[in-house]
């Protein structure tokens, strides 16, 4: 059975699960749902996400939602398939680290500015510049800690692609396009990083999708 994604393409972690699976080249049905016609909080989708948010995941009759348990999932038992995501052993365990930093520490800010530059825009809203000079300075410091980091790892977790880069994939498309970009571009090791991962086959084809909405 071919799995299913349900969610929309604009969404950040819908955007996370279509990463993971264009790296390992799986073959999936999306299924949109309509946030705006509330169509997460019919009963189906209640039944395959209880919160009503998106994504919602199926794989036969394995139901998963949370996108960053979804894409561990697809690293973890499609390990033949594409591009690896985990590592064996010891390096897991750094990686492990670095998903739990993207979550905890990058993604609050991350989420706060696309929804001030990004988000509120497309719905006709007025920016708060005051929250965006807060979590500016935020992401800065974070940001700080990952220079140091990959000036001694090609990538965050070691010197593999993996899910800790991954995951950082939807902001930074959302990013880009924003003022938000200069703080990536003033370190070096981070500018080069954020290259890198929006160079890859699998990070176009997400970008791509933004336009099929």
């Amino acid at each position: 059975m071919v799995m299913k994604v349900h969610g929309s393409v604009l969404s950040p972690p819908v955007m996370r699960v279509f990463a993971a699976l264009y790296e390992k080249d799986l073959e999936f049905e999306f299924i949109r749902v309509s946030v705006a016609a509330r169509e997460n909080k019919d009963e189906h989708f209640l039944a395959l996400n209880p919160f009503g948010q998106i994504p919602a995941f199926e794989d036969g009759d394995l139901k998963l939602f949370e996108s960053r348990a979804i894409t561990q999932y697809i690293a973890h038992v499609y390990t033949d398939k594409g591009t690896p995501l985990v590592c064996e052993g010891k390096p897991m365990a750094t990686v492990g680290v670095w998903l739990e930093v993207e979550a905890h520490q990058f993604d609050p800010a991350a989420t706060k500015l696309q929804w001030e530059l990004v988000y509120k825009s497309m719905q006709g809203k007025a920016t708060d510049a005051a929250a965006v000079e807060e979590n500016e300075a935020k992401l800065a410091k974070v940001l700080d800690v990952y220079e140091a980091r990959l000036s001694q790892s090609k990538y965050l977790g070691c010197d593999c692609y993996t899910l800790a880069d991954l995951h950082h994939l939807p902001a930074l498309i959302n990013l880009m396009g924003t003022p938000v970009k200069k703080l990536f571009d003033a370190r070096p090791k981070v500018s080069a990083w954020v290259a890198d991962i929006m160079a890859r086959p699998a990070s176009a084809k997400v970008f791509a999708l933004r336009y099929q909405q």
